[in-house]
């Protein structure tokens, strides 16, 4: 995985952003992600693991970058799931069910995985296509483009790249900056 320089990275965390945990936490994990990406898949439990660990320490910040067949599809089907109040068990599903879909551009078994969640998918399908999700994207890839973004997932925590690629690092680097926060 490139390394991301070590730079102070402004815009990481937007207002449209999804995230997880608490807005005051001390720790703020900054997630570049692909819902198409094999190891984004693979850093999700890890990364879900590291908040339960620290409640209320630890919050997490997705950002959308679009690198295989049906990214931008799968992006779009998960900003629908957000709007409709489903997005973490629909995020949990198409994860679950990738490996059936990863590089089908029409993402059809995301799409069922989704619709088990308990996505409305009639109602998905028209929320997808809207200029807000439009305007989601493009910022994402602006700021992932800023950031030096090269792969994913790319983890920054409180603005900090991560050194090293790999969980032991990122639980690392998070540890640290709770210890600063104290």
């Amino acid at each position: 995985m490139p390394q991301v320089p070590a730079q102070t990275v402004g815009n990481l965390v937007r207002f449209h952003s999804p995230t997880f945990g608490p807005a005051n936490a001390p720790v703020t994990v900054v997630e570049f992600f692909d819902p198409s990406c094999e190891s984004c898949r693979a850093f999700y439990p890890i990364v879900k693991d590291m908040m339960a660990k620290n409640p209320g320490s630890v919050r997490l910040v997705l950002r959308y970058v679009l690198l295989h067949p049906g990214s931008e599809q799968a992006v779009r089907l998960l900003e629908a799931s957000r709007q409709q109040g489903v997005f973490p068990q629909v995020l949990e599903a198409v994860l679950e069910a990738q490996p059936g879909w990863h590089d089908d551009p029409q993402i059809v078994k995301a799409w069922a995985a989704a619709e088990a969640a308990g996505l409305d998918v009639q109602k998905a399908r028209e929320q997808m296509v809207s200029a807000k999700i439009d305007a989601v994207l493009a910022q994402d890839a602006a700021d992932a483009k800023a950031a030096g973004v090269q792969g994913t997932p790319t983890f920054f925590v409180n603005g900090k790249p991560l050194p090293e690629f790999g969980a032991q690092p990122l639980y690392d680097l998070i540890k640290s900056e709770m210890a600063q926060a104290k």
